[in-house]
């Protein structure tokens, strides 16, 4: 049926599959090759998987996404990571991607978090190939090695990466949301050791905490208490800063002893950063402001997209199923849609890739 609706062969054909039906993953890629007519195919197992307009959550579910795209050309990759002398290495890339990439290629990746180092890969990413953005994200509905699977052509992997290099007549638009909202005003970075901030304007930074929740309204309190995050700047180079200016992460503990907090990632002096809170109304909130922006931005009508959103999302964020793909519905029209719930997802902030948390980070597909 699927080709049928293309009326051609796909040059790219992406599938996710509920980590229900892993007893089967092995042979479905042989499958979906065959019946397709095309070797270029990339996917995953998934905790939950994502249509048109749907998020199927805690039931079987397969997902399959093709396009026919006449001046597009797509590169199926698979990586691996390898323990060197050096502390590691990615491993796999194909011989046809050394030198310079075109203008506007962007990449598709998902990752098996228990066997590949992505935080190398985007830092190494980062520097070699600054401004070519990555999106996807990491199986997920697997806790052990073995358990999740990634499609590569005819092959189920059990470890690695996989992906598609994309150049040519289509342009990637990428949206970020990652769900949170800021409070109180931002701090410099006066003291910090790896992961941890000591000092926020030469202060110790739970004093700094503790004075803004003091004048925070009892609801916004709550949500401290319950769902406390930093948000670093990623440039410097502005003088005022707001949504899309931070990339958010987790606050993982808090020293009473020393006044510091600790983060779920590095961070150093003479950075800014403000507090977040996390909750269902603001993920919904800067999700719609995101999606309204591509609508109203006077480009052409995406052709499709790919949906990578967290597996602490859906019914475990919001009171109603459906949310993040019901939204690209309402906004952009039943464009095509695919896409899983990760352990992890893959996209840009500050025009440099990163992996985030309770994100949404959709790849939408435009016309040049």
């Amino acid at each position: 049926m699927v080709r049928e609706r293309l009326q051609a062969t796909p040059d790219l054909a992406v599938m996710f599959v509920s980590a229900k039906h892993l007893a089967a993953a092995d042979a479905l890629a042989p499958l979906v090759c065959d019946a397709l007519g095309t070797e270029n195919l990339i996917g995953c197992t998934a905790e939950g998987i994502i249509g048109v307009g749907r998020e199927v959550e805690f039931e079987p579910a397969i997902s399959l996404w093709a396009a026919s795209w006449p001046g597009v050309f797509a590169t199926r990759l698979q990586l691996n990571y390898e323990r060197t002398r050096e502390g590691g290495a990615i491993q796999g890339w194909p011989d046809e991607l050394a030198g310079d990439w075109p203008a506007d290629s962007f990449m598709i990746l998902f990752g098996e978090p228990l066997s590949f180092h992505t935080d190398l890969l985007l830092e190494r990413f980062n520097e070699d190939r600054p401004g070519v953005p990555i999106l996807g994200g990491m199986a997920s509905g697997g806790y052990n090695p073995g358990e999740n699977r990634l499609f590569c052509g005819r092959e189920a992997l059990a470890e690695g990466a996989v992906g598609a290099f994309i150049h040519g007549a289509v342009k990637l638009r990428s949206v970020v949301s990652q769900g949170c909202r800021p409070i109180g005003k931002t701090f410099v970075v006066t003291k910090a050791e790896r992961n941890v901030i000591h000092e926020l304007g030469g202060r110790p930074a739970l004093i700094q905490l503790k004075e803004l929740f003091d004048t925070l309204p009892s609801r916004e309190q709550v949500q401290v208490q319950r769902n406390l995050h930093v948000g670093r700047v990623i440039s410097e180079y502005q003088e005022t800063f707001g949504q899309g200016d931070f990339l958010v992460r987790n606050v993982i503990g808090i020293d009473p002893a020393n006044g510091a907090i600790a983060l779920g990632d590095y961070i150093r002096a003479g950075q800014t950063v403000q507090f977040h809170v996390r909750d269902q109304e603001a993920a919904d909130a800067e999700l719609k402001q995101m999606l309204t922006a591509v609508k109203k931005s006077g480009q052409p009508q995406p052709l499709a997209g790919l949906l990578f959103a967290c597996n602490g999302r859906g019914t475990r964020m919001f009171s109603q199923s459906d949310h993040d793909a019901a939204l690209i519905n309402r906004f952009l029209g039943e464009i095509p849609i695919a896409g899983f719930f990760a352990a992890g997802e893959l996209g840009p902030v500050g025009n440099q890739n990163f992996m985030h948390g309770h994100t949404a980070s959709i790849a939408l597909l435009e016309p040049k």
